[in-house]
């Protein structure tokens, strides 16, 4: 039964699946290969090189990129680890606490950034920091990540929650722990791989975000996705595409550091 229901077995799987995976990865796997391009040009191949990842750090934008860059890795690390307390915190009380009056649209509110067009928020959040007479800035950028990461945050963490048996935290507190103490001893260790994995997610969505950095960076603050921006508009050079490539290998680095550890807290538990 199960063999007939294979997917793969239906006529003209195999092709679509072929053309989805050209049209999301062949643009990347071009950037990539091209940004070892020795040629100036990004159409022309002249050679392997790394010409162009020199420029980038040595390069006449390179302090242009550096500053961009820190900002953005500052900004990740502080959106990243509030929106992870935040949404254990939420978890927590989501998963933890039972039922109770308003639980789905506590849901549905947590959901709401991940749901709704990231222009909308954009323009939203834009809309609100005026009306509140917020400077925008690096601090606008760090709010509106923060909230913006939560929900995916959460997710991994309210996966990782409703695995670990109610059974434990109650044994622990029979033995005479407190509730602090059942968690910190107890509960933390055994959510510390959904903890990582949702800081993880955070930090890449943070980090890769465009179109609400743009909108509330303000004037003189740029993050690496708006520096890239900025230059692209005076044209393709295949320094972006170098800088693009790092950004790339980074994402791809964090997402598999959290799929593993995400995995071998599964096996653990």
């Amino acid at each position: 039964m199960a063999r007939r229901n294979d997917v793969r077995r239906y006529p003209g799987f195999l092709g679509i699946t072929l053309f989805c995976l050209v049209v999301l990865y062949a643009p990347l796997i071009v950037v990539a290969v091209y940004s070892f391009n020795a040629s100036p040009s990004i159409t022309l191949w002249g050679g392997f090189s790394f010409r162009w990842y020199e420029e980038v750090f040595f390069g006449l934008e390179a302090e242009k990129f550096k500053r961009a860059a820190w900002n953005s890795v500052t900004i990740a690390l502080m959106a990243g680890g509030a929106a992870t307390v935040i949404a254990t915190a939420a978890a927590l009380g989501m998963v933890r606490a039972g039922r109770f009056r308003g639980k789905g649209a506590s849901f549905a509110l947590l959901s709401l950034p991940i749901m709704a067009p990231e222009i909308v928020t954009a323009v939203a959040t834009l809309i609100f920091f005026s009306l509140i007479g917020l400077t925008l800035g690096y601090g606008s950028i760090l709010l509106s990540h923060i909230v913006f990461c939560i929900p995916f945050a959460y997710l991994p963490i309210a996966a990782r929650l409703e695995g670990i048996e109610g059974a434990f935290d109650e044994a622990a507190q029979d033995l005479y722990a407190t509730r602090w103490e059942a968690f910190r001893f107890i509960l933390l260790p055994l959510l510390a791989p959904g903890i990582v994995s949702g800081f993880l997610l955070a930090f890449i969505i943070s980090l890769d975000d465009f179109i609400i950095t743009n909108f509330v960076k303000g004037a003189g603050v740029e993050t690496l996705p708006t520096a890239i921006f900025g230059a692209v508009k005076q044209g393709i050079k295949p320094d972006i595409m170098a800088l693009s490539t790092l950004m790339l290998g980074i994402s791809i680095v964090l997402v598999t550091i959290s799929y593993f550890v995400g995995k071998a807290g599964s096996t653990r538990r």
